[in-house]
C-alpha cells in the first residue's frame, strides 16, 4: 500500500507539472520571408528557419545528397484559399461564443505579446471589393480587440490596417507572440472543436463549388483517333 500511494502521488505531481507547462509560439513575417518558433517550457525549437541565414558567404559547397529544407510558412500560406469578408463573418460568428466561454473559463490564463501587425490590401484589380474589405476589418478589429483584451492578456497591440489602390497584391508584415498553458490549451481546443471544424467544412466546401470547372479531356481523347 505505502508503495501504491507513493506512486499516485508521483503521477499526480507528475500531471499537475505537465497540466501548468508552459507553450509558446513567436511567428514574425514580412518582406517575403517568415520565422517561427515554439517554445515547450525552458527549450526552443526552431520551426522555419529564416531564409537569409539559410546560406553564409564563403561556406564550402556540401557533397552528398542535399538535405530537405522546411517549407517556408509563405509558401505554406499561399496554397490556403483566401478567406473573403462572408467567410470571416462567418468565422466570427461560428467561433466567437464558444470561444468567450472557454475563455472566460481561463481566468486571462492566455497572454499575447508582442502583437505588431501591418496589412496593406492591394485594390488595383477590384477597389470596390477592397474597400468593402477594408471596412469589414476596421470594423472587426476595433470591436473584437476590446473585448478580447477582456479575455486575454495582450500589452500594446499595435495593429495597423490600410489600403492601396495602386497595388494588386496585399502586403503583410508584423511579429506575434503567444504563451499559454498546456492545461488552458486542452481545455480552450476541446470547447472549440466541434466549432471549428464545422466551419473548416464549410468554408473549403464553399471554396471548391467556386473553383472553375477542370476541362473533361477524356472524351476528346477518346474521340481522336475516330474523328477522321
Amino acid at each position: 500500500m505505502p508503495a501504491l500511494w507513493i506512486t499516485l502521488t508521483v503521477l499526480l505531481a507528475l500531471a499537475i507539472v505537465i497540466w501548468r507547462l508552459r507553450l509558446g509560439l513567436y511567428a514574425a513575417f514580412g518582406s517575403g520571408r517568415a520565422t517561427a518558433d515554439l517554445t515547450i517550457g525552458p527549450f526552443r525549437i526552431r520551426l522555419t528557419p529564416d531564409k537569409e541565414t539559410k546560406k553564409t558567404a564563403g561556406e564550402p559547397k556540401k557533397t552528398g545528397k542535399p538535405k530537405k529544407e522546411p517549407k517556408d510558412l509563405v509558401e505554406a500560406a499561399k496554397k490556403v484559399p483566401k478567406p473573403t469578408l462572408a467567410d470571416i463573418r462567418d468565422a466570427v460568428e461560428t467561433l466567437w461564443p464558444a470561444s468567450k466561454k472557454a475563455l472566460r473559463r481561463t481566468r486571462r490564463g492566455i497572454r499575447i505579446q508582442p502583437l505588431r501587425l501591418a496589412v496593406t490590401l492591394g485594390g488595383a484589380e477590384d477597389p470596390a471589393a477592397a474597400a468593402e474589405l477594408y471596412g469589414g476589418l476596421h470594423a472587426l478589429i476595433w470591436t473584437g480587440m476590446p473585448a478580447l483584451e477582456q479575455l486575454l492578456v495582450i500589452p500594446d497591440p499595435a495593429i495597423h490596417l490600410g489600403i492601396d489602390f495602386d497595388a494588386a497584391k496585399t502586403r503583410a508584415e508584423g511579429e506575434l507572440g503567444l504563451s499559454i498553458r498546456l492545461g488552458t490549451l486542452i481545455a480552450v481546443g476541446a470547447q472549440l472543436a466541434l466549432p471549428a471544424i464545422g466551419w473548416l467544412r464549410r468554408y473549403f466546401k464553399r471554396k471548391q463549388r467556386q473553383q472553375p470547372p477542370r476541362p473533361d479531356t477524356t472524351d476528346s481523347k477518346a474521340a481522336g483517333p475516330h474523328a477522321a
